[in-house]
């Protein structure tokens, strides 16, 4: 606790038949102040949480058996193609060689929401799928924020999946990207 220290120097005289009183001096012990402030500090350490890692569910499959591959009818599958540079190629249904100009189609992240959103008010919840391919040179933080686009958009679980991207739409994205001057 803390201490008193009372000792003076003395009580000296100034002047003739004056007698004063001593005078105390005060010195405050405050080393178990110290003790008690890493006490609290310690004890606050220890009892509060973290930050909590944040993590996404996801539904992958339990077989690579293709004939247990779940069929997609053309009118309720979209599929999407992350590119470089934060480029977002869509196209609906499957792709058919005498009209690719018009299906495959070029998108940004800000504007993806609204097509997302569009697909799932005007298909059946049943016939809903998204197909989400990545190009080798887009990042893994696109496939992230279209995961969470998904999430923010409320698609249910199991009516969108990552699949490998073919050697069609690697080319179809490499041309678009060339023609637009994309680095």
């Amino acid at each position: 606790m803390a201490e008193m220290d009372t000792s003076s120097g003395g009580g000296h005289k100034k002047g003739p038949g004056v007698k004063k009183g001593k005078k105390l001096s005060t010195r405050v012990d405050l080393t178990p102040m110290v003790d008690l402030g890493f006490l609290l500090i310690t004890f606050f350490v220890f009892t509060t949480t973290m930050s909590q890692s944040t993590a996404m569910n996801m539904n992958e499959p339990k077989d690579d058996d293709p004939t247990k591959q779940m069929q997609v009818k053309n009118s309720g599958a979209m599929t999407i193609l992350l590119g470089k540079a934060d480029q977002v190629y869509y196209y609906y249904g499957q792709l058919d060689e005498n009209k690719l100009s018009e299906q495959f189609k070029s998108t940004t992240f800000k504007q993806v929401r609204d097509l997302i959103v569009e697909m799932k008010k005007k298909t059946p919840i049943g016939d809903l799928m998204y197909i989400i391919k990545s190009d080798k040179s887009s990042t893994f933080k696109n496939a992230i924020d279209i995961l969470d686009e998904m999430s923010i958009c409320a698609v249910p679980p199991g009516h969108y999946a990552e699949v490998d991207i073919t050697a069609t739409e690697e080319l179809l994205i490499k041309k678009t990207e060339d023609a637009n001057g994309i680095k």
